[in-house]
This record gives C-alpha cells, structure tokens and sequence, in this order.
C-alpha cells in the first residue's frame, strides 16, 4: 500500500504542518502543468488548426455538448466547472497509469486514488447544486424532493428517501473514481509482484506463471486507461445532471 502513501518530497515523516510539500502536492502540479500546457496548444485560433488546436476544440466541444444536453441553454454557464473538473480526472488518471516507475525515484503519484481529492472535487459539484438551486428556487427547490402529482401519503413515505438519496450524491460522485483508481493499482501490483516471484522460482512452471501475470498485467493497464476516461466522464456528467436538477427541479 506503500504507492498510495502521502509523504514529504525527498523523505521523512509527514508531519502536521501547511508547509510540508508532498508527493501528493507535487503531482498535483505536474497534472496542472501538462494540463495548462495543452489547453495552451488551443489559444493559438489559426484559420486552420492543426492537431493540437484540434484536440482542445474538440475537447471544448464535447464538454459543452454535455451541459448544453443535459442542462438546457443555460448549460454554457456550467461549462468552465465540468470541463475543470473532466480535464483534471482525466489528466491525473492517466499520468498516474504511466509506467515513470522504471525510472529511479519517478514513481507517480495517482492524485484521484486519495478521496480526499475526489470528495473535495464532488463537494464543490454539490456546494454549486446547493447554491443555484436555492438562487433560483429559494424555498420551492425542496420540491424537488417530492415528485409531481405523488399523492399525499406516498409524498411522505417517498421525500425523505429521495432526500437520502440526495445526500448520498457528493459521497458516491466522489468514491466511484477513487475507487476506480484504487483497484486498478491494486491489481498491478499484485501481479506485478507474480511476475517477479515467477521469475524468481527459476521453473518452468513459475516462468509460465510470470509470463501470463505479465499479459494479464499488459491487459489491466489499458483497461485502467480507459477507465480513467470513463471516470471522467462519468463524474462531468453526473455533475451536470445533478445541476439540471438544481436548474429546472426535475
């Protein structure tokens, strides 16, 4: 478990202090920086753009077609946080699915496999559900909780499990990808450490083990790859809606 754990840069123990710089904040910053670089490659607006500028816009795109679809015209306005909160996902999965480890002292840090990042990045999802809801809604958005033409005895049976409901949505919006995450490392280390114990028994049989873990190994680290996609694109478009929730009280 030792790949999930936060720690200074350059050794020691953490220790309970705004200063302390670790592994964590360290690849936070290397995902912002590859992330600002690319969406750098967008600004240049040429009449025709080349793959770069093609990928941003295309990216662009597809973010606002998701919040344009699931929230309605007012989709534009939520597009800066589910395109932030998709692009970071998808960058940090993928640079912590990257095999840096066969470089000395480069073992990456995947961000999203801590839910202290996730659940902060869900929190803010749930904290702008909140707050456009009660600025449009005021009071009525509790309405939201009882649906449409329900009669009056399931109306108290069905609100307080559809609030419930509600609720839960910050913590399982969180928990999926950094379950995800976790899992996915958790399996190539396992087989990782087959491949090598096969290798050490100096069998045939160990050789043939080590051999199929090592495929199987191959195997895992691109479904992670996809799934790091698909995590991010199942927490944008929850987020968005969840706001459409918020926006038109369905």
């Amino acid at each position: 478990m030792h790949q999930f754990q936060i720690a200074p840069v350059g050794g020691g123990e953490l220790v309970s202090s705004p200063f302390a710089f670790t592994n964590s904040a360290l690849w936070m910053l290397i995902v912002l920086a590859v992330i600002l670089v690319f969406m750098w490659g967008g600004t240049k607006r040429a009449l025709v753009p080349g793959r770069w500028q093609a990928s941003v816009e295309l990216l662009t795109g597809f973010l606002d077609n998701i919040t344009r679809a699931n929230i309605g015209p007012e989709g534009r306005r939520y597009l800066p946080w589910v395109f932030t909160a998709f692009v970071f996902i998808l960058a940090a999965n993928w640079i912590g699915a990257m095999p840096f480890g066969i470089i000395p002292g480069a073992h990456p840090f995947t961000v999203t496999s801590q839910f202290t990042v996730t659940g902060v990045m869900s929190l803010i999802s749930f904290a702008i559900v909140l707050g456009v809801g009660f600025w449009k809604h005021g009071l009525h958005f509790f309405s939201l909780f009882v649906p449409k033409g329900t009669p009056f005895v399931l109306k108290l049976l069905i609100a307080p499990i559809e609030f419930i409901s509600f609720m839960v949505r910050p913590f399982s919006l969180g928990l999926r990808p950094f379950v995800a995450m976790f899992a996915g490392h958790i399996l190539l280390e396992v087989f990782g450490n087959f491949v090598v114990q096969g290798l050490n028994a100096g069998t045939f049989g160990g050789g043939a083990i080590a051999l199929l873990c090592f495929v199987f190994v191959a195997f895992v680290s691109a479904l992670e790859l996809l799934v790091g996609a698909i995590q991010a694109f199942v927490f944008a478009l929850l987020t968005a809606l969840y706001i459409n929730d918020a926006v038109n009280l369905h």
